[in-house]
């Protein structure tokens, strides 16, 4: 799906604690990230193991799944071999993904041929894209469910027990899951993911998630200030507010309300004043919605971190037009220049960036670069264009760009953006960072790493430093993925 180059490029396929896997290069062009369940304690329950794909509402999803299905009977489990339902959360954005998947399940397939009891369900986007379809073409599969339709898991899985296929994909126009309490899952006890809408209105011409996960609907600010005081009183000290766009968060109160409508600045403000030792950040932002308003937000609470994921696409006008993307290239180099207008040079600005889109050119390629020059991205989600059944770009336009040219730009933008990692991070060095430690380093087990305000890892000597507390990281060097130092004072919140 996605490269993220300053952090997984390079590495080899590991199983790390609690079932984190990093895929391969090749892997990763069907998806970056998989994560399964862990070990919950199953005395006379069931056993349920998810694996998820994709982005991180996947894996926010996933929890809500965990939540659900633990009130019917369930526990979870690390091991594919010990489940009696095993669910695949999937990822749509890609060919690659979905073929991953299917690869998935013929393996799983062998596993359930041992194990008749076994149940098999395909959640997510790759379901509600597919529907019915995966039950006709992958037949082990024994539940199909769309992202809006988990609360009916239990009886789907009740009618799959009874030798039935079950089937709902159904999308919904009010469904948040504002309700559920999500069980965190792979959590570091740190830092969590919280969902503020579900949904997305923009109709970018490339992308399934409208069609996938429906129209956008806002959760109460309520529920969400409720659960992120929640987890803070549980130790944990960063929460991230998710949504497909979250700057189009609107919620309106019902007609016998006196509370006022509220958008994302008021949200990510009454997030903030939880408490101060709570880090906020948020994803994903769109240029045409990211606002003055969430800007001066994040300048006045020293909190909300200096950090915003702003897609851009392409660097072309006329390419952004062609995918629908509702601003064109000034635009977005004045969102860019607002953004170090108000939060100054040092706030971390991470892209998404497509080569070889429908009849790109490649002086339409340079200006992608060029617009990345300008922009001075600390890092970028960078892949080649992948057509997608069904959405706008697929009915209306050719896929005309040959694969090795797509390679080909995509390579020059890695680099590029390599090139660029490492020149923000050197001007991070010499400089005091604030970090929240998160755990171990995945490199020795004597150092720990956490992020700074920019999003960024920083690893130093572990010294008496524990998860959870905030530290003073003198930063000394520096590669395009990591910046390097020594505490210099600590800042410990107890957990």
């Amino acid at each position: 799906m996605f490269v993220k180059v300053n952090k997984m490029v390079n590495q080899e396929r590991t199983i790390m604690p609690g079932g984190l896997k990093i895929l391969s290069d090749t892997e990763k062009e069907g998806c970056e990230m998989v994560k399964v369940t862990e070990d919950e304690p199953a005395l006379n329950k069931k056993r349920l193991f998810i694996e998820s794909y994709g982005c991180q509402m996947n894996y926010s999803d996933s929890e809500i799944v965990a939540s659900v299905m633990r009130n019917a009977g369930y526990a979870t489990t690390s091991e594919e071999a010990e489940a009696d339902l095993i669910f695949l959360n999937t990822c749509a954005i890609r060919d690659n993904a979905e073929q991953k998947v299917r690869n998935r399940l013929k393996a799983l397939n062998t596993l359930k041929k041992k194990k008749p009891g076994m149940l098999i369900g395909v959640l997510g986007c790759m379901a509600e894209r597919l529907k019915a379809k995966l039950l006709e073409e992958e037949k082990m599969v024994d539940i199909v469910t769309g992202p809006d339709a988990y609360r009916e898991l239990p009886n789907l899985v009740l009618e799959a027990e009874g030798g039935q296929k079950a089937v709902n994909v159904l999308l919904s126009r009010e469904e948040t899951y504002a309700d559920i309490s999500p069980i965190r899952l792979n959590s570091n006890g740190v830092t969590a993911f919280i969902s503020i809408m579900r949904g997305c209105n923009n109709m970018c011409s490339f992308c399934v998630v409208p069609f996938t996960r429906g129209r956008e609907r806002s959760r109460d600010p309520f529920s969400i200030v409720e659960e992120a005081a929640g987890l803070f009183e549980n130790g944990y000290r960063e929460v991230t507010l998710l949504g497909q766009n979250v700057d189009s968060y609107r919620w309106q109160p019902g007609e016998n309300s006196s509370e006022s409508p509220l958008d994302f600045a008021g949200l990510l403000e009454r997030v903030a004043q939880i408490h101060p030792d709570l880090r906020v950040r948020f994803s994903t932002s769109h240029p045409k919605d990211i606002t003055d308003d969430v800007l001066y937000t994040m300048k006045k609470y020293e909190n909300i971190c200096n950090y915003i994921h702003l897609p851009a696409q392409s660097g072309n006008s006329r390419i952004l037009s062609l995918m629908n993307r509702t601003y064109d290239r000034e635009w977005y180099l004045g969102k860019i220049d607002r953004i170090r207008e108000i939060l100054g040079e040092d706030c971390g600005i991470s892209h998404d960036m497509i080569s070889g889109f429908c009849s790109e050119t490649e002086e339409e390629h340079l200006d992608s670069l060029s617009l990345m020059a300008y922009s001075k991205f600390d890092y970028g989600y960078m892949f080649s264009y992948s057509e997608r059944p069904g959405t706008p770009a697929a009915k209306k336009l050719a896929d005309d760009v040959p694969e090795e040219i797509k390679k080909r730009r995509l390579t020059e933008i890695i680099d590029l953006q390599q090139r660029l990692s490492l020149e923000r991070n050197q001007a991070a060095v010499g400089k005091i960072h604030k970090v929240l430690v998160e755990g171990p380093s995945k490199r020795s087990d004597e150092y720990l790493q956490g992020r700074n305000d920019q999003n960024k890892v920083v690893v130093f000597p572990k010294g008496h430093y524990r998860k959870g507390d905030y530290v003073k990281v003198l930063v000394t060097q520096c590669t395009a993925a990591t910046l390097l130092g020594e505490v210099v004072q600590e800042e410990t919140v107890a957990l």
